[in-house]
């Protein structure tokens, strides 16, 4: 059965879901889906099918990520008049639906009661299904796990077609949430080998300054917080945010890339784009992971990717032995063109939305 689903999410070409839409909407394509996305067209968001007539499609996916994104009353009561409520999914990519937590001290997926209870009675009028983007299941039996993000191999970027090495270590990613391991595990490690590594860069947003208004909300300091002097001294470039078009080009200007998760997202196991986009670049991609989380996702060579604990040495090692590495990451690309193609993603969300008439009710 095809299906046709309308995405309602904030359009960010530079942050956000826009990616791994834009891969739904290709591989749908070729399988006969139609998949689009609220709203007109823009130029900065190629790759993107828009559409604003919510009665063309038969199912409807919100995702929020850090801000309730909403579009205006009236398109959203056009949306929910078009669609019936057991055809309309939330798709929760920061965790929202779920107790309010806080870990490491700091990162914490709601800042009051008040900001959660506002979050939930938002998502119970606009659906009764909840979309996580997780491997394991619930026992919540509002919620589906459904990976969501997956491996593209046809954006690999090749050794020969790769942009010159302009880094030796990078991470490429936004000031949201990482200070404190930055601080606390990565910075010291960077600093005790520093005078062996040529550049080092951070490409994203707020790595210079916070966002305006951010003062406003006291409990987000600690998401933008950085130590300029720390970056002055290990001689850090800070570069601001590219779009979702450069992202995996951007990368694969270094020879090493960090890769780092939001405390809270890695504590409820939600995967991001970012999981996939660092398998795409022409680099290799050292991970701030578990090790039983990194295998789960990437497969048994994935071990040997690891930093918890061991920040210096597999900079270093990996630096040395680049040959080395390339071949752990060709065994983790074969993990993911198994596991993990947009074309199995496509599958499941259908999959997924095909399950969801209320009871009598027959899926068309």
């Amino acid at each position: 059965m095809l299906v046709n689903v309308l995405f309602v999410l904030e359009p960010r070409p530079n942050a956000g879901n826009m990616h791994a839409l834009v891969n739904y909407i290709r591989v749908g394509s070729t399988l006969g889906h139609t998949i689009a996305l609220y709203g007109t067209p823009r130029p900065d968001l190629p790759g993107v099918r828009f559409s604003t007539d919510a009665r063309a499609f038969d199912r409807i996916v919100f995702a929020f990520e850090s801000e309730l994104y909403r579009v205006t009353r009236l398109a959203e009561v056009a949306q929910l008049a078009s669609v019936p409520r057991s055809r309309r999914f939330v798709l929760d990519t920061d965790a929202k639906y779920h107790p309010m937590v806080e870990v490491d001290g700091y990162d914490r997926n709601y800042c009051s009661d008040a900001e959660r209870a506002r979050w939930l009675r938002h998502y119970d009028a606009l659906s009764d299904r909840i979309l996580k983007p997780q491997l394991r299941p619930s026992d919540d039996e509002r919620v589906t796990a459904l990976p969501f993000y997956g491996y593209d191999p046809a954006l690999l970027i090749t050794p020969e077609a790769a942009p010159p090495k302009r880094y030796d270590v990078l991470y490429v990613g936004h000031n949201w949430w990482r200070w404190q391991e930055l601080e606390r595990d990565v910075l010291p490690a960077l600093e005790q080998i520093r005078d062996q590594l040529g550049e080092i860069g951070f490409v994203g947003l707020w790595w210079d300054a916070p966002p305006s208004g951010f003062a406003s909300h006291p409990c987000l300091e600690p998401a933008f917080r950085v130590n300029a002097d720390a970056f002055r001294r290990l001689r850090i470039r800070a570069r601001t945010a590219v779009p979702y078009t450069d992202v995996i080009r951007t990368m694969s200007t270094g020879r090493v890339n960090i890769f780092l998760q939001r405390p809270f997202l890695k504590h409820v196991r939600y995967l991001t784009q970012r999981y996939f986009e660092e398998f795409c670049a022409d680099t290799i991609p050292l991970l701030m992971l578990d090790t039983d989380l990194a295998v789960a996702v990437y497969g048994p060579a994935a071990r040997e990717l690891t930093l918890p604990g061991r920040v210096a040495e597999k900079v270093l090692d990996a630096l040395r032995r680049p040959a080395h590495y390339q071949q752990v990451v060709e065994d983790v690309r074969r993990h993911l063109v198994a596991h993990h193609l947009y074309e199995h993603r496509v599958e499941e969300l259908v999959s997924v939305l095909r399950g969801s008439a209320a009871p009598g009710e027959i899926p068309s």
